[in-house]
């Protein structure tokens, strides 16, 4: 979740090699898509109907959100027919790095009303298609605190001390119930049409503890980040009731103070790696503890 710098238009190398292979005309419009932190995104608008061109940044090394391709393009294609995500056109390579195409989702980044979101990720935990090459996500507070020191290994400021005396200690088992997660369903992932939900940026999936997705779309630090506010308590229950699996849940909450403490060290490393935003997500997830 690097925040780029946007450019107009896709290189000229990988314009022409779309047009080669029929995905686009010689004089395709792009048009910027502004929601992502880590890629280069465009919407190419079509006679007919939009796709979206992806390019990823392949120099890109992040402790907490994966940023890989082949994942993304695996994902599309196994969950293909659930409605959940957009359709994958084609995936490829050229100078500049790794790309997808797909269709363009219809609808707005997610606002409010948590509820259909939870929805939308009980059903993902329920579909649990098989991702070849899929990562083992972290399960248990053991795997936690391991990831959580591994990222404040590479933070240098003061505060690093701080959150390393503020580590939960109580020990949660890890389970055995696992499932295919999103492993970034934040705001900016989530887009609402009249039709449903859809999920996107599939480049950091894992097969995991369902928690993990619960976590990341609750952390204070990335509804901040992505919708500029964090959700009221009421939000979080309604979220929670929403989802509808009762020893989900309550594993959630036996684990959201780990949780809480990992985004800590991770919005502290993202301060000191040049994204200043992350300094009050790391207040408020600081606050939260």
């Amino acid at each position: 979740m690097i925040s780029l710098p946007q450019i107009p238009s896709p290189p000229r190398d990988l314009v022409a090699q779309l047009v080669r292979l029929g995905f686009a005309s010689a004089g395709a419009q792009f048009e910027t898509l502004y929601g992502g932190r880590t890629n280069q995104v465009w919407k190419v608008l079509g006679d007919d109907s939009d796709q979206v061109l992806k390019l990823y940044r392949s120099d890109l090394e992040n402790p907490l959100f994966r940023n890989d391709p082949a994942l993304e393009a695996a994902c599309l294609r196994a969950l293909a027919s659930s409605g959940v995500v957009p359709r994958l056109r084609a995936t490829g390579q050229h100078d500049n790095g790794y790309w997808v195409f797909y269709d363009h989702a219809q609808g707005t980044p997610w606002r409010s009303d948590p509820a259909p979101v939870a929805r939308l990720l009980h059903r993902l935990h329920s579909l649990n298609p098989n991702i070849e090459n899929a990562p083992t996500g972290k399960n248990g507070s053991a795997d936690l605190a391991e990831h959580g020191q591994s990222i404040l290994a590479m933070c240098t400021s003061d505060r690093r001390a701080q959150l390393e005396k503020m580590q939960p200690q109580h020990h949660i088992l890890r389970s055995d119930h696992t499932c295919l997660i999103h492993g970034d369903p934040v705001a900016g992932n989530i887009l609402v049409a009249s039709s449903g939900l859809t999920l996107i940026d599939w480049q950091c999936p894992a097969v995991g503890d369902p928690c993990e997705d619960l976590a990341l779309f609750l952390s204070p630090a990335m509804q901040y980040l992505y919708r500029g506010a964090v959700l009221t308590v009421d939000e979080q229950q309604s979220f929670l009731s929403a989802y509808d699996r009762q020893e989900t849940v309550n594993r959630y909450r036996s684990l959201r103070r780990w949780y809480g403490w990992r985004m800590a060290a991770y919005c502290l490393w993202r301060t000191e790696h040049g994204a200043p935003d992350y300094e009050q997500g790391l207040e408020l997830e600081l606050a939260a503890l």
